[in-house]
């Protein structure tokens, strides 16, 4: 017999095991061990590890040694303290089976109840409790639980035998006439031999075997189907959706049953020791008198507010009204508790971390702090990155009912930026732009999105896409603006010429309205009712307290003065990516001048058209470093292929050639000429600079005279010009001298001298290898790692999600812990990182080291930088207030990494401010 322990109990006021042993037993283990110990009522029972699930899926779905012999002695002492046996015909001991990982995943795997009941026992239920009805309708339960979850009977077979029952013989007995509800609890004790009887006939039927009447069968029926829920596909998409990884499994707890439907003296009910949806401190909950726990989850019956059962039994809630204080003291948060009354005495089943409201998540950490519940660091440490994007998104008005939703839903795709948005439907970027102007709200569909496509974006309420991923053109871009966007929705028939988008029998006209819920990937037909989130004043002292702790600055990529602003006000230091290139897309003026100069033959041609361009982007550095005022602004110079600025339709290049004065063969022919098979690691980035160094020239030039009249009118610049896609440092050399010289010139030509740096983005591996030698050519690298995952991996973001699923799903294989475009990896992608910092600060102490890619707004991404020495991240304006809340709870979980706020800045966040 194996020695190792792998089953821990808990009885008769003492458990083995402990709260803080989660990982181990699960939280709901954990809760139980932990709520015997402080002499909380709980029914006695054991819990079997989250080892034993690791070893059954690791070794073909079998248990190690010695594990059955521990769970036959663990029955033995649970029927000891009990003082009642499993399948006795007398007085049996009635257990349930439930499921509990160390992350809560409420719903997401299995639970049976009333095991060990059987033909036999049954009769001794009903004679013990003198309860014959109640004693048949545990058995019913039982068969259905353990029929659909042991055996996966569609639960639907045996609801129709019920529902038979109800309509043929209790509603007739109760001369009821149709059209009403007929109760569980009007079915009489005769009704439910007749059910039982045929419940086992379905049972039988599907699993080509009796019900089992032995009760260590049905236990191993149960232990087994519970372990099995474990990767059942919603437990595996709710963490896939949650982010939850690297957890053993699910622990297994066998618990003595009590009983809330033994008559009108006992219930059940779930309640929260906060309100879930605002974070008001009141006590919360729903209760149902003669029922069990499934009742109260399932709505079968309305039930009645927590608070009456303080006029119906009053003893029993003063109790429970202990239990609340009692919990929320000893684990310093909000509490989910399940309870059951058994004849007029209170058990508590279950409590855990309660799930709660972006707009509660805030007023409790904030609320509890100034009760002196909690510390700073730990109200910070409540938080997530799914709660601050809560509070911001417009959201579907809550009023409207799931059946209402339901008769409206069109498709769904990937949830791809959260937040809700209705418009008419549009299918060019063009027509979004012209119906934005005359005042027009529409919702922008299109197969997939290209840079040609931003003004568009810009101008639609929402985005919708056929393919694509959350890191898709369409997904960075909109998350840049806070803008609904689903991607992904494969459903989609779209036909451009007859301006539909048709999803099976439904067809949508341009013109139509539909409304977007980003958080669930749903669209729905028509322009459903939105409301507008309300900032909580919790916010403000959450960010405040973030603020005092981070020692990360906070940039963000904006390419215009209106987001700028925007991101300041979201808490941004500066700018870490500006990309010059939306901005040649704003007006039609602006396009014919980056097309001219792209299909020009000749160099002078070139810098004519650049010469048009020069004012256009002088004037948006203007509004841009105005908007900054002194904060540090990085602009990326021209990065994309140039043959994503030209037209490639017959009809628009035919336009372009009238505009230019070209002929169309011409046009054409100059177009053609810009295909690449692979345009990623083609001619784009540092490259266009050294084939064409008069684009460098020009947007230098607009940088320079630019900060130049700014610093004229007294306004505060700090710009930072960084050179893409970078591979050498001769490369660099040649392209960073080129910048100084231009910059040189202008500030000569002026008469002004501006404090200016130049630097690179390290997003080519080899970059990243040589970056002591690049280091010699830069001020700054900022890594890009968008693009250096993408070469580090071998993977086009834009592709990888028809088969990266399978890499991160880990019932399909599990070879990615999360997607790389998302989360950083680490492991690969991060190293490269390290070595890039090694070797640049080795060869230049103190360079200033940066992160533009979209990972700049992942908390996990967040911390990475932190460990590593990061001088800032920069994100989506949106995204801003998340990284400088993950940048607090890494300086909080890593102290010694901290270079501007000293350890004893965190202790004293730790240990709180009593005055709040």
């Amino acid at each position: 017999m194996s020695s190792k322990k792998y089953i821990y109990f808990f009885g008769g006021g003492k458990a083995e095991g402990k709260g803080d042993m989660k990982t181990l037993l699960g939280g709901k283990g954990a809760g139980l061990a932990e709520m015997t110990n402080i002499g909380l009522p709980v029914p006695a029972g054991f819990t079997v590890t989250t080892e034993v699930c690791d070893y059954y899926y690791k070794n073909n779905r079998t248990y190690p040694d010695g594990f059955k012999d521990s769970v036959a002695v663990n029955i033995k002492a649970l029927e000891k303290v009990a003082g009642k046996k499993l399948g006795d015909s007398d007085d049996p001991l009635l257990i349930s089976v439930r499921s509990g990982a160390a992350q809560s995943m409420p719903g997401m795997m299995e639970t049976i109840l009333n095991l060990g009941l059987n033909d036999k026992s049954v009769e001794g239920l009903a004679a013990k409790t003198a309860n014959r009805r109640f004693a048949l309708d545990a058995y019913r339960r039982f068969i259905l639980m353990y029929g659909t979850t042991a055996k996966g009977i569609n639960r639907h077979k045996f609801d129709i035998e019920f529902d038979d029952i109800k309509q043929r013989r209790t509603r007739v007995r109760l001369n009821k006439p149709p059209g009403g509800a007929i109760l569980d609890t009007d079915v009489s004790e005769e009704e439910l031999e007749e059910l039982i009887v045929r419940l086992k006939m379905i049972y039988k039927k599907v699993a080509g075997e009796d019900f089992p009447q032995d009760p260590t069968i049905q236990l191993w029926g149960s232990i087994d189907a519970v372990i099995d829920s474990w990767m059942a596909e919603k437990a595996i998409v709710y963490r896939r959706v949650e982010g939850i990884t690297g957890l053993l499994g699910t622990g297994v707890s066998i618990v003595q049953m009590v009983f809330g439907n033994l008559g009108e003296t006992s219930g059940t009910g779930v309640c929260f020791t906060r309100d879930p949806n605002t974070g008001e401190d009141i006590f919360y909950g729903d209760l149902l008198m003669n029922a069990q726990g499934e009742d109260v989850v399932a709505g079968i019956r309305t039930p009645l507010h927590l608070s009456d059962l303080g006029s119906i039994m009053p003893d029993a809630y003063s109790q429970l009204l202990e239990v609340r204080s009692k919990l929320e003291k000893h684990y310093k948060d909000m509490q989910d508790i399940e309870f059951t009354i058994e004849e007029g005495k209170l058990y508590i089943l279950q409590c855990r971390t309660g799930k709660r409201s972006p707009m509660a998540a805030f007023e409790m950490a904030v609320g509890m702090e100034k009760e002196g519940l909690i510390t700073r660091a730990e109200a910070i440490g409540r938080l997530t990155a799914s709660d601050i994007e809560g509070l911001f998104c417009p959201v579907i008005d809550p009023s409207i009912s799931l059946d209402e939703l339901k008769s409206h839903r069109f498709a769904t795709g990937i949830a791809a930026v959260p937040g809700a948005a209705s418009g008419a439907v549009v299918f060019t970027a063009a027509d979004a732009e012209a119906a934005a102007a005359e005042g027009r709200q529409v919702i922008l569909v299109r197969q997939e999105t290209s840079p040609e496509d931003v003004g568009g974006m810009h101008a639609s309420r929402g985005i919708l896409t056929a393919t694509g991923g959350k890191t898709s053109h369409a997904a960075v871009v909109a998350r840049g603006w806070g803008k609904c966007c689903i991607v992904g929705c494969e459903d989609l028939v779209l036909d451009y010429e007859a301006k539909t988008v048709t999803v099976g029998e439904a067809v949508v006209k341009e013109g139509d309205e539909i409304t977007l819920n980003g958080s669930s990937g749903e669209v729905f037909l028509g322009a459903l009712k939105l409301k507008e989130p309300e900032l909580p004043g919790s916010y403000d002292t959450i960010m405040e307290w973030s603020d005092e702790l981070r020692s990360l600055k906070i940039r963000t990529n904006v390419d215009t003065p209106y987001d700028a602003e925007r991101a300041i006000k979201l808490g941004a230091e500066g700018i870490g990516l500006c990309r010059t290139e939306h901005m040649f897309f704003d007006t039609d003026e602006r396009r014919t001048a980056i097309q001219r100069m792209i299909v020009a033959g000749d160099e002078e041609t070139r810098r004519s058209a650049l010469n048009e361009l020069l004012p256009f982007q002088r004037l948006d550095f203007i509004g841009i470093l105005r908007a900054m005022a002194g904060k540090p602004v990085t602009i990326r110079l021209l990065d994309p292929p140039l043959h994503e600025f030209v037209p490639h339709t017959e009809a628009d290049q035919k336009h372009l050639a009238r505009v230019i004065g070209l002929s169309f063969k011409t046009v054409k022919r100059r177009v053609d000429r810009l295909h690449e098979s692979n345009p990623m690691l083609g001619h784009r980035g540092s490259r266009l600079s050294i084939t064409y160094p008069e684009i460098l020239e020009m947007q230098v030039r607009a940088i320079i005279e630019a900060a130049c009249e700014c610093k004229e009118k007294n306004v505060d610049v700090l710009p930072e010009i960084m050179i893409p896609l970078i591979i050498d440092a001769k490369e660099l050399k040649i392209l960073a001298d080129r910048t100084r010289a231009v910059a040189d010139a202008v500030m000569k030509e002026k008469g002004v001298t501006v404090e200016y740096l130049v630097g690179t983005m390290i997003e080519v591996p080899r970059a990243a290898l040589l970056a002591d030698k690049v280091a010699g050519e830069a001020d700054f690298f900022s890594f890009g790692t968008n693009d250096l995952t993408q070469m580090t991996l071998g993977m086009s973001r834009d592709d990888a999600g028809r088969f990266l699923p399978d890499y991160v799903d880990e019932k399909m294989s599990g070879i990615l812990a999360a997607d790389p475009f998302q989360s950083l990896d680490t492991e690969g992608v991060g190293e490269l990182i390290k070595i890039g910092i090694e070797k640049g600060r080795g060869a230049k102490p103190g360079l200033k080291i940066g992160i533009c890619g979209e990972h700049g707004g992942d908390p996990a991404s967040v911390e990475f930088c932190h460990r590593n020495g990061f001088d800032y991240v920069s994100c989506s304006p949106f995204r801003v207030p998340i990284a400088r809340l993950a940048a607090a709870q890494a300086a909080v979980k890593y102290p010694k990494k901290l270079k501007k706020v000293s350890e004893k800045t965190v202790k004293k966040a730790k240990k709180g401010s009593k005055k709040g």
